[in-house]
């Protein structure tokens, strides 16, 4: 039962410390919770209310069965831009409709990561590298910034997922800028932002809510033109089956596979920079994605739209103290007490408080300081992580990792097809062998003998490479050259495509009179050898643990013989 839901684990050793730290862990973050999931919820396009919705049971089911102590789940601004993206493209008549798909694409979104979960194949999330997410999330976030525009500015401007199609809409309607909304809008800004300096415990959000709404109650800025909140329906979210048939899942199952990956990419990236703070693992990575799914299928059942863990909110739970899942239960019954009695409290919130929120709480996405390093260290990297940027800033967000994941893999395939290829010298007055261009002086090369390393696996892609490099520096060696050792301590495979190009290398070198030998292959790359055609070319008094021994033989094959087949005599004798 521990292994299913493990909040089994910790509760049975919960400490009567902990719960205060909890309950005010807990507390804090739903402070932060309520007015942050009613924005998000505007970026997904929803009204407001769905954002206090996906704050509930997904939340809840998370406390059950996710494997991180300190992870806030619930609305995040990525998630509901991805939701608008996916369901911006689609031709839904109505608000229902929307409202609709919205939690199908919950329901889909969970099925997705519940599988991959119970089939065991969190792996997946590994080909969005860093580069990847690191470019898509940047400009993921900058779509987000402009499209709060419409909430800053006070004005009738159309949304899009495109930054270009954004601009040209916020240029179109810049003129119908409602300037007591824009003041809002600004000055809340500045407030979370000099507030978060001084102190980043100060609940900065909360502070501009409660100031935004007494501002519209107290002096009537609704008679501006102020675009507020209004009415949200109080009470919990009733029951009801999600809209499922084949049309729906044609339609969205794109973006609910994108939605999947990237929402269980940033809850176990949340959850392991949770973990290296603590000290303390205890992240389960397909048990995260089986708590994710469920999180998802359960809350499409009460009006909930795709959810994942926070940043923001992970964070502050962690800082606020908390030590297990009992923290977010807490922020679930401060959303409930909202929805059942506070309702009419947010009747006056401004619109452009929530873009404030937004604007700030993503502007922090925006990463700087990883492109510059990648820009000094890693140029290929670098146009990985532009590509995806550009891609998802001016052709569109799933098409941004598309593009990105594309980019990586193929980035992957030309390093392993043309991976490092060294010529090693002797290290003088030692039994090591290193690299001749990186070793200069300090090594001494033979003209009658070549030493190698191939730091890759060898395959079908590389195999042809591998082949051309010992042929070029064969030619360099000349009518010297006498032997060839092929150091293959970093050859953790060999496939059938190389391991056939090798047989007919050590066949051909041979034909020149020239010996080859194998130095320190591994096992699995040894057990291959054994069992290809390799052993029949090589033979096996040509393999060698270290390439020293290799050199000792290639320069006293008889003594060696000899000492060989002592060793194997006495080990048959005894």
């Amino acid at each position: 039962m521990q292994h299913f839901f493990p909040i089994l684990t910790w509760l049975k050793s919960y400490k009567k410390g902990d719960f205060i730290k909890d309950l005010l862990a807990g507390f804090t973050v739903g402070i932060i919770l309520i007015p942050q999931g009613m924005a998000y919820a505007m970026i997904a396009g929803l009204p407001p209310v769905y954002g206090l919705y996906a704050a509930l049971f997904p939340t809840l089911m998370y406390v059950f069965l996710g494997t991180s102590r300190q992870l806030a789940v619930g609305p995040v601004a990525m998630d509901s831009l991805l939701v608008a993206a996916g369901l911006g493209a689609l031709s839904l008549a109505t608000t229902q409709d929307y409202i609709a798909m919205a939690i199908v694409l919950g329901f889909m979104v969970g099925a997705t990561q519940f599988l991959l979960g119970l089939f065991r194949m969190g792996f997946l999330v590994n080909f969005m590298s860093k580069p990847v997410i690191s470019g898509f999330t940047s400009g993921a976030a900058i779509i987000i910034m402009f499209s709060q525009l419409k909430h800053l500015l006070g004005a009738n401007i159309e949304g899009s997922s495109k930054f270009v199609t954004l601009i040209k809409n916020v240029f179109a309607k810049v003129a119908e800028t409602n300037m007591y909304d824009f003041a809002i809008g600004m000055v809340g800004i500045l407030i979370i932002v000099v507030v978060k300096k001084i102190n980043k415990k100060i609940p900065s959000i909360l502070f501009v809510v409660v100031l935004g709404i007494l501002a519209v109650y107290f002096f009537k800025l609704e008679q501006y033109g102020v675009k507020i909140v209004g009415a949200i329906p109080d009470g919990l979210p009733s029951f009801g089956v999600p809209n499922i048939n084949i049309k729906n899942i044609l339609d969205i199952w794109p973006i609910a596979v994108t939605l999947a990956l990237v929402g269980y990419l940033e809850a176990i990236s949340i959850g392991k920079a949770l973990e290296e703070k603590s000290g303390k693992e205890t992240i389960n990575p397909n048990q995260e994605l089986i708590a994710i799914g469920s999180a998802n299928m359960v809350g499409s059942f009460f009006k909930s739209f795709p959810v994942t863990a926070s940043f923001s909110r992970s964070a502050i739970n962690y800082e606020a103290g908390a030590k297990t899942n009992l923290a977010s239960l807490f922020s679930v019954i401060m959303v409930v007490v909202v929805l059942l009695f506070l309702t009419p409290l947010f009747f006056y919130l401004p619109k452009a408080v929530l873009a404030s929120i937004i604007m700030v709480s993503v502007f922090g996405l925006i990463d700087i300081a990883y492109p510059k390093e990648l820009w000094k260290h890693r140029k290929d990297e670098f146009l990985v992580l532009l590509a995806t940027f550009i891609c998802t800033v001016f052709i569109g967000i799933k098409e941004g990792i598309l593009v990105g994941v594309l980019f990586s893999l193929l980035l992957m395939v030309y390093r392993t097809s043309k991976p490092h290829f060294a010529v090693l010298g002797n290290v003088k007055g030692t039994d090591y062998y290193k690299n001749v261009s990186r070793f200069g002086t300090e090594v001494i090369t033979r003209d009658d003998l070549l030493i190698v390393r191939f730091d890759a696996q060898l395959y079908f892609g590389n195999a042809s490479y591998f082949k051309t490099e010992l042929y070029k520096h064969i030619h360099k060696k000349g009518a010297a050259l006498k032997g060839v050792i092929l150091n293959a301590e970093a050859i953790n495979y060999i496939d059938s495509s190389a391991a056939q190009m090798l047989e007919k290398v050590i066949r051909e070198i041979h034909e020149k009179n020239i010996q080859f030998y194998v130095a320190g292959a591994i096992g699995p790359a040894r057990d291959i050898i054994f069992t290809s055609g390799i052993i029949t070319e090589l033979h096996r008094e040509f393999l060698f643990v270290k390439t020293s021994e290799a050199v000792t033989y290639f320069d006293e094959p008889k003594e060696i013989s000899m000492l060989r087949a002592k060793v194997a005599h006495q080990k048959n004798f005894n």
